[in-house]
């Protein structure tokens, strides 16, 4: 028997979407049931990676549910998280049909996950949508919390809005076939939970390296539990984005600024690991964290194949792209720092010079190589 773990993530002390975990597409039918999407139009919104791999295994496990089922793919990559991808997506439903009673799938990663909800909010203003992510990093943060959303000009995700899915669906074997790049980014969304809000997380992770080294069943379903129950606790507590939940940007800042001014040649969890090991390193320099604590928060990225350095980039391409950060109030940037490991906070007296100062330890320079 395949066991599977349920979370329901409530608004205004009511459920509002169950996040199911479990391996294989089988229960997706039942799920959908329950939550009465049934005798509708689905359309599978994927991507040119994942598409072939699952898009059909989809649509036969959507056989007792649909109607017909349809499915749009674009070419994987941040490169089509755009508004011309999302037209494209419009005319698709257009000329299949679809009305505000059909159904959207989003399969893929934080790419695919974040446009289709897009899509789903806002096409004839408003129709259902479940997440599939089959990626760890959609896994244990993109899917849940209804934030969507695309890129535009130098702005990551500046467009968009917070829509919920009717439902997760969180196949864990889907991980198997992801390359060992992706797998590790999504470890650095992982560590960020242990860091911000469960320090024994982050010692289970220190424990368990091995076992999340090789997929292990047991660990991987213990590990994006724990990660969903996390963001599930600092969706309920503010689902729009206006206070806690902003703890979930820890690395953030500085990571969105990386991943642009490298016209997204890394992945978005190699850039949130640089950004975390940034923004450990302004807690250590404020004085909220011990030198130890620091070394060891950088040091942890190392076997995760992460990257804690990064060279070809100049500081003021990354200064340039964090002022056009949402997480801005005013001219306050609204940083997240580190109090202790387990305990994350909104600090608003980070300076330019302390962001500088944490880019300088991060980019690797000639002059580092000669020393």
């Amino acid at each position: 028997m395949i066991m599977a773990n349920t979370l329901t993530v409530n608004m205004g002390n009511k459920p509002c979407y169950d996040i199911y975990i479990t391996k294989g597409f089988d229960a997706l039918t039942e799920q959908l049931s329950k939550i009465s999407l049934e005798n509708k139009k689905f359309a599978i919104i994927t991507d040119s990676q994942v598409g072939p791999i699952y898009a059909e295994k989809v649509a036969d496990a959507l056989k007792d549910v649909a109607t017909e089922v349809v499915t749009y793919s674009f070419k994987a990559g941040e490169a089509s998280k755009n508004l011309d991808t999302i037209n494209e997506i419009y005319d698709f439903l257009l000329e299949n049909n679809f009305t505000r009673s059909d159904v959207l799938i989003a399969l893929g990663g934080g790419v695919v996950g974040d446009m289709t909800g897009f899509v789903a909010a806002t096409y004839m203003r408003g129709i259902d949508f479940i997440q599939v992510p089959t990626t760890l990093l959609a896994q244990v943060d993109s899917s849940v919390g209804g934030k969507t959303g695309v890129d535009y000009k130098q702005y990551k995700n500046i467009i968009g809005a917070f829509n919920m899915p009717r439902l997760v669906y969180i196949n864990t074997e889907t991980l198997s076939t992801l390359d060992a790049r992706q797998y590790y980014a999504g470890i650095a969304e992982v560590m960020k939970y242990g860091l911000i809000r469960r320090s024994a997380f982050y010692v289970w992770l220190i424990d368990n390296m091995y076992e999340i080294h090789e997929k292990d069943e047991a660990a991987l379903e213990y590990m994006i539990g724990q990660c969903c129950q996390i963001k599930k606790e600092y969706v309920e507590k503010d689902p729009y984005d206006k206070g806690d939940r902003a703890m979930l940007n820890f690395g953030h800042t500085i990571g969105h600024a990386i991943e642009k001014a490298m016209d997204f040649k890394l992945l978005h969890g190699e850039c949130v690991a640089l950004g975390s090991v940034a923004a450990a390193f302004i807690s250590w320099k404020k004085g909220y964290i011990q030198m130890e604590d620091y070394y060891e928060i950088r040091d942890m990225f190392v076997p995760f194949n992460l990257p804690i350095s990064i060279d070809g980039i100049d500081a003021e391409s990354i200064m340039g792209n964090i002022k056009y950060d949402k997480k801005h109030s005013g001219s306050t940037l609204h940083f997240i720092s580190l109090k202790k490991v387990g305990k994350a906070f909104i600090d608003t007296t980070v300076t330019v010079d302390d962001i500088k100062n944490a880019l300088d330890e991060i980019i690797f320079t000639e002059e580092d190589a000669h020393e």
